[in-house]
């Protein structure tokens, strides 16, 4: 697909505070090897070494509530106000997930509720681009005047949407949840320039067939697995790695950049070696691609908003950089933006 979509700025807006959560259940590959799964092979195609495992009574608004918080204290603490006083602020809460609670209402709703706030809530769905459709959505309220301080989350319970008997797709994903405060800030920061996506010709490279109004569960669905994730692993490989290289080279020239210039490079954390295979077409410096995939594995929407907390926590960001974001996944669908910090 020719992906001469729209690239735009989106300046004016300023990333306040992150916040992640992790459940503490930690599975690693050698819990997987005792039931039967190659560790050897888990680190070799994927370069996950574990991953965490939310509790059977944990939804992804539990987590997304345990980010949010996280989130909301840290804005409180930078600013030297009250936990109360930023939330009272926040009026939109956007959320990512392709793991709801239920159909409805919306998991944003959901966390919503739990927060106490008086915000609007919405859920966005794009799999594991989620989190920067969301984020650009929210960027666009704050943007407009229609939103001062707005909320974007991405949230997963990856691990319930897995047949344990896929032992290829089993081992690649985990639980966790990322939180953002965005509010308005100075001409400079914001997306400098970035690209959202969609190719619907790939739907079936990525998918979970069964639970939706077209195919509804039945006793006989179930037993069969179609309410697990179905993935052509290698058409996958080869898409995202094609699509990080077009989308990236086009989203950091618009930006009038080089790869050079930036700080930082988060990528969704899909696979060990989608990230090395687009970090050599890139000639990205191997010191600025963040990864966390190792401890993580792949959380869909939660992922950069996780690998963002992480980083600025440690240090590797700081006011004024130039910081490269992409997630892509099911849809197939895709988001990559040059953000100023």
């Amino acid at each position: 697909m020719d992906r001469k979509q729209r690239i735009a700025r989106l300046t004016g807006v300023e990333i306040i505070a992150c916040g992640s959560y992790a459940p503490p259940a930690v599975v690693t590959n050698a819990d997987l090897a005792a039931h039967g799964y190659d560790a050897d092979w888990i680190v070799q195609r994927t370069g996950i070494l574990e991953r965490r495992k939310a509790a059977d009574d944990v939804a992804a608004s539990d987590l997304a509530f345990e980010a949010a918080q996280c989130c909301l204290k840290s804005a409180a603490a930078s600013q030297g106000r009250s936990y109360d006083e930023v939330l009272g602020d926040v009026d939109l809460i956007v959320l990512a997930t392709m793991t709801p609670d239920s159909p409805i209402p919306s998991t944003a709703c959901q966390l919503q509720r739990r927060l106490g706030c008086d915000a609007a809530a919405m859920d966005v769905g794009a799999a594991c681009a989620g989190f920067m459709f969301a984020l650009a959505t929210g960027m666009q309220f704050v943007k407009t005047g229609n939103a001062n301080s707005v909320l974007v989350v991405g949230t997963e319970v990856m691990t319930r949407t897995i047949d344990p008997a896929d032992r290829k797709t089993f081992p690649l994903f985990g639980d966790g949840a990322g939180a953002v405060l965005l509010g308005t800030g100075n001409d400079e920061q914001g997306f400098l320039a970035y690209q959202i996506g969609a190719d619907g010709r790939g739907t079936d490279l990525l998918c979970i067939p069964g639970g939706g109004s077209r195919e509804p569960l039945t006793t006989a669905a179930i037993e069969a697995g179609r309410q697990f994730i179905k993935m052509d692993g290698r058409a996958v490989f080869k898409w995202a790695v094609n699509m990080l290289a077009d989308s990236v080279r086009a989203v950091v020239a618009h930006a009038g950049l080089s790869m050079n210039d930036l700080a930082l490079v988060i990528l969704h954390q899909a696979n060990r070696r989608i990230l090395s295979a687009a970090a050599d077409n890139l000639d990205i410096p191997a010191d600025r691609l963040f990864i966390n995939l190792d401890r993580y594995g792949n959380t869909s929407a939660a992922s950069i908003p996780l690998a963002l907390d992480e980083a600025l926590a440690a240090g590797r960001i700081r006011r004024g950089d130039a910081i490269l974001l992409s997630g892509f996944g099911a849809g197939l669908t895709w988001g990559t933006a040059v953000l100023r910090w």
